[in-house]
């Protein structure tokens, strides 16, 4: 039998959704950092990722100009930096010192990875979508690192970090694997 349904109010929209840390930088505003739940995966080639970013943030600025961002992956450890980025304006605030997160440069892109997150991705803007209260950047990413006890066989192992996810207003962990895409066949 198959439940009864009814239309919703909210921002359940799709969940649960992943949770990042942008790294941007701006040759007058600095280095800053924004916890982002609005991203995800565009293309595999060229691979493309995509933020998306209100045009009133503090970031949205320096990462439209600069044309470039990071994409840093944090862990369940990292859950109070990653709640500080996303609650404390850049503006008014270091949130590198504020977080204890360390900087590091980029390889490819002038902007700010994060050393505690085990994933960083440099990404390159290609494109700029206007969503209304969003503004998507999709971004070419043009290197990845990874902590390598987080790999297993060269690709990165989802059962050695405690990845964070977003649902309606709260941070969740990522429960446990289920099965292989193609199981079922």
């Amino acid at each position: 039998m198959i439940d009864e349904k009814t239309e919703f109010h909210g921002s359940f929209i799709l969940a649960p959704v992943p949770v990042v840390i942008v790294g941007c930088a701006h040759k007058e505003l600095g280095k800053n950092l924004i916890t982002i739940a609005w991203t995800g995966v565009n293309s595999a080639d060229p691979e493309t990722v995509h933020v998306s970013i209100r045009p009133s943030r503090y970031s949205y600025r320096m990462v439209k100009e600069s044309g470039c961002f990071t994409v840093n992956i944090p862990t369940v450890d990292l859950l109070s930096a990653v709640d500080k980025c996303g609650i404390i304006s850049g503006k008014k605030f270091d949130k590198f010192e504020i977080t204890g997160l360390t900087a590091v440069q980029g390889t490819k892109v002038n902007a700010p990875m994060i050393a505690e997150c085990p994933i960083n991705l440099e990404c390159e803007v290609r494109t700029v979508i206007d969503l209304g209260l969003h503004h998507m950047f999709i971004g070419e990413v043009v290197a990845k690192h990874a902590v390598v006890s987080c790999l297993t066989k060269g690709q990165v192992d989802p059962a050695k970090i405690s990845l964070i996810t977003y649902i309606h207003g709260e941070y969740w962990s990522l429960g446990k694997r289920l099965e292989r895409s193609g199981f079922s066949l």
